[in-house]
């Protein structure tokens, strides 16, 4: 099992009538509930959180894109990425990830993504969503009907840049480039870097992760049991293509809220997964599907956006209905890792996102949850798909040897110490 440590950055500070006075957390919310002076400390606790997980054993440490929201304020996971590659140790650098349709030219992406691969001595795993309607078309004003067309481009743009060693024109239909050559190029080149696709339920992804060797991450907040449909889908999709059935071609995102007992994570934590889910996610459902967007195949099969909110919202629903429908998995130790394993194995998946921080919790709690979940849950899943422990498709291929950062020597050396050294 490879367990992400995941951060979506949400905003702490919306206030308790957010959704009776604003529209959507997204697109168009309120700039001035936005406050430049506490996002300093926003940011840095975040990050230290992200660097926490890092030293607790988690395989990889993830962060996103989103733009113009708060519901998750890094419109940029790469300059997050890129401090966490110099702070963190061993986890991989999970970027799920850079919203490539939006690039101009995606090449950028190429090259920032094998800078953040180099820094970190070959820990990062790429992600190429094709991003959220609001972030895509009412943020940045992409064409939906042309979207996913223009992400095909880009994909196949930022591939061949990686993995082809001289330069070489580039002629599409939304990027013509004279010279491709990118400087520098990722370590990891068997023959790129590790790829998940994040996806919420458009099924033509299936087939771009199967055709490619991808790993499939279903990001929901509707929890594991109402995913189960979905990637059923998924796994009768792999079977029919003929290929492997390994549980690391799949992934899936879900809370969990570790406490010592059932009762003190609900004391602890249930403010916080209100605020979440009646706040953070309070989407304008005219932003969540803009026309186009989602292809006529994956509407007839009804996955339609995880956040569109729920017939009635999140509103009436308690804490006992978010953990017992699985949007939450909360509890004991024990609970947990019960309401996991049925998770991992339902849906044989051998990827999970945690997200372990949610909506306004403080940093102490999440530090709380996390260590319980590091030393009492996480060991007891490790060995879930034993017949796979050699697939090591999809995930990172790190340095064996790697420099460690801020090694520099206090003081600068001396004339007569560089005469030595290099006599």
């Amino acid at each position: 099992m490879k367990f992400t440590w995941f951060n979506l950055m949400p905003w702490p500070y919306l206030p308790d009538d957010f959704r009776e006075k604003n529209r959507s957390v997204w697109v168009d919310i309120d700039q001035k509930l936005f406050d430049p002076a506490k996002s300093h400390e926003v940011y840095n606790t975040y990050m230290d959180l992200l660097e926490y997980a890092d030293t607790l054993g988690f395989d990889g440490v993830g962060v996103n894109e989103h733009h113009q929201n708060g519901y998750g304020i890094m419109p940029s996971p790469n300059i997050i990425a890129a401090g966490l590659a110099r702070r963190t140790k061993d986890a991989a650098i999970v970027v799920l990830g850079n919203s490539i349709a939006l690039y101009n030219p995606p090449i950028r992406v190429a090259e920032e993504f094998a800078m953040l691969d180099c820094i970190s001595g070959g820990r990062l795993v790429a992600g190429f969503p094709v991003g959220t309607s609001m972030d895509t078309n009412y943020c940045y004003g992409q064409i939906p009907s042309l979207t996913r067309e223009k992400y095909q481009e880009a994909h196949d743009l930022i591939i061949k840049a990686w993995t082809t060693r001289e330069p070489f024109a580039w002629n599409g239909r939304y990027n013509k480039l004279r010279h491709v050559n990118i400087w520098p190029r990722p370590i990891q080149d068997a023959p790129h870097p590790p790829v998940h696709i994040p996806g919420g339920g458009s099924v033509e992804t299936y087939d771009f992760c199967i055709d490619n060797t991808y790993s499939y991450s279903y990001l929901s907040f509707s929890g594991y049991l109402r995913a189960q449909a979905l990637m059923d889908g998924y796994w009768r999709r792999v079977d029919e293509r003929g290929v492997d059935k390994s549980p690391y071609r799949a992934g899936f995102a879900q809370t969990i809220l570790v406490a010592d007992t059932d009762e003190e994570a609900e004391r602890l934590y249930a403010e916080h997964v209100s605020y979440f889910y009646n706040r953070c996610l309070h989407v304008y459902p005219g932003f969540a599907d803009a026309p186009g967007y989602r292809t006529i195949k994956t509407i007839q099969t009804g996955a339609l956006s995880q956040y569109a909110p729920p017939r009635g919202g999140y509103t009436q629903l308690t804490w006992k209905e978010l953990t017992e429908q699985g949007h939450v998995i909360a509890g004991s130790p024990e609970t947990v890792r019960q309401r996991m394993e049925e998770l991992i194995k339902g849906l044989n998946v051998g990827n999970i996102f945690c997200l372990m921080h949610v909506g306004n919790m403080p940093a102490d709690k999440c530090m709380y949850s996390t260590k319980l979940f590091a030393e009492k849950v996480m060991p007891k899943l490790r060995n879930m798909f034993p017949d796979w422990d050699d697939d090591n498709r999809f995930w990172t291929s790190p340095l064996a040897q790697r420099v460690t950062s801020g090694s520099l020597r206090k003081e600068a050396p001396t004339s007569a110490e560089l005469a030595k050294t290099y006599a």
